[in-house]
């Protein structure tokens, strides 16, 4: 193989470890684009993931700006030069595509291609997707840059065999990245089921208990209104019974997710479903966060369950931003919501603690604090600081 700028060992070994860093499809995607784009000097690629309904799931480019992708339009169909490779499954390497008899044209604005090289990603005999070059932008080592315009220098069976070897580690990339996914969405399912189970199990006799006693005060409000006033008087203190029983099966469940893939990846994977899951623009962030004792993991994921919630049922606020940064040998926690706000005295006034005092017990438990910033109208910032290991 000709040893290019770009072609050599270092340069296809960075670009085949870029892809393995990553676990979420799309990344994975732009990552296989950007690597093959740079390392084959390429002005323009792209790669599709097939639907099944003649058009393409995903598509990723790279070389074209946000802007042009907007004018583009719709993401293409799979015909022409883009059905060959996901049917046939064979390499297309091309002098320039606009002659070829397959070519059915672009949207205008469409950049332009000339010489183009494109090959199927194959997970055993499914083509998983398609993986195209075009515009090649310098011909091999020692040779000047191609000429303007035009810009075409025309791909090789170097670059093809190149872009071989990095479509058949595409491939593997592509297909962790969505047993990873399928894995989170299976954790999540076995993390409802459990709770589920939990809850019925600590839960449902204190409520038969309700019921029955209900029952007694409603045949008894007549005939015998202390007696009566005496069994709601029971229903209260059965009621809050329950609400700390369930607190407590929600609150001590730890996700087996903490355990697998440690606070960050956990804490990431809690804000993407609960963005999906509300109006409420959730987002995580993580900055320079080393493991720390299991125990402080536990009680910051515990204090950002809490604070989540709080944000998104009582707030009304239209962003939800955490984020855990190192601090020191430790870690700092923050949830920062732009909602309505409260009074923190007043809330204690009125015996409404909004989880605060179970949140301020957790962060003391690990020897770590807990403070609390909101006023009415003016948000809420709840920040945990655990000292580390």
């Amino acid at each position: 193989m000709s040893q290019g700028p770009r072609s050599g060992l270092a340069a296809v070994s960075s670009a085949l470890l870029a892809m393995s860093r990553h676990l979420e499809v799309r990344d994975v995607l732009k990552t296989i684009v950007a690597s093959a784009r740079e390392l084959l000097d390429a002005q323009y690629a792209a790669l599709g993931v097939p639907d099944d309904h003649g058009g393409f799931a995903q598509f990723v480019v790279d070389g074209v700006s946000d802007e042009q992708w907007k004018k583009i339009g719709p993401l293409p169909r799979q015909h022409g030069i883009l059905a060959a490779m996901l049917q046939d499954a064979k390499p297309q390497r091309l002098a320039d595509v606009r002659t070829d008899p397959r070519f059915e044209g672009w949207p205008s604005a469409h950049p332009d291609l000339a010489d183009f090289l494109g090959l199927p990603i194959r997970d055993g005999d499914e083509v998983i997707g398609a993986l195209f070059l075009a515009n090649k932008l310098r011909s091999v080592e020692g040779h000047p840059p191609c000429p303007e315009p035009e810009g075409a220098c025309g791909f090789t069976a170097d670059d093809e065999e190149l872009l071989s070897i990095l479509a058949q580690h595409a491939a593997i990339a592509l297909t962790n990245a969505r047993l990873y996914e399928r894995s989170r969405e299976l954790t999540i399912a076995e993390e409802r089921s459990r709770l589920a189970h939990e809850l019925h199990d600590a839960v449902s006799q204190k409520l038969f208990s309700l019921r029955l006693t209900a029952q007694a005060a409603t045949a008894l409000i007549d005939r015998d209104p202390a007696r009566a006033k005496g069994e709601l008087q029971q229903v209260a203190t059965l009621a809050a019974e329950a609400v700390d029983e369930l607190r407590a099966a929600v609150v001590e469940l730890r996700p087996a997710a903490l355990d697998e893939d440690g606070l960050v990846a956990t804490l990431r994977t809690q804000a993407q479903v609960l963005d999906r899951a509300h109006t409420a623009r959730v987002t995580f962030a993580a900055h320079g966060v080393r493991a720390l004792p299991a125990a402080q993991e536990e009680a910051l994921l515990r204090v950002a369950q809490e604070a989540l919630h709080n944000a998104l049922r009582h707030s009304g606020a239209d962003r939800v931003d955490v984020t855990l940064a190192r601090h020191g040998s430790g870690a700092v926690l923050r949830v920062t919501d732009d909602g309505g706000g409260f009074d923190p005295r007043a809330i204690r006034r009125a015996g409404r603690h909004l989880g605060l005092v179970s949140m301020r017990d957790r962060a003391g438990g690990v020897g770590g604090t807990l403070t609390v910033e909101s006023a009415p109208g003016k948000g809420t910032t709840i920040e945990m600081e655990v000292p580390g290991g």
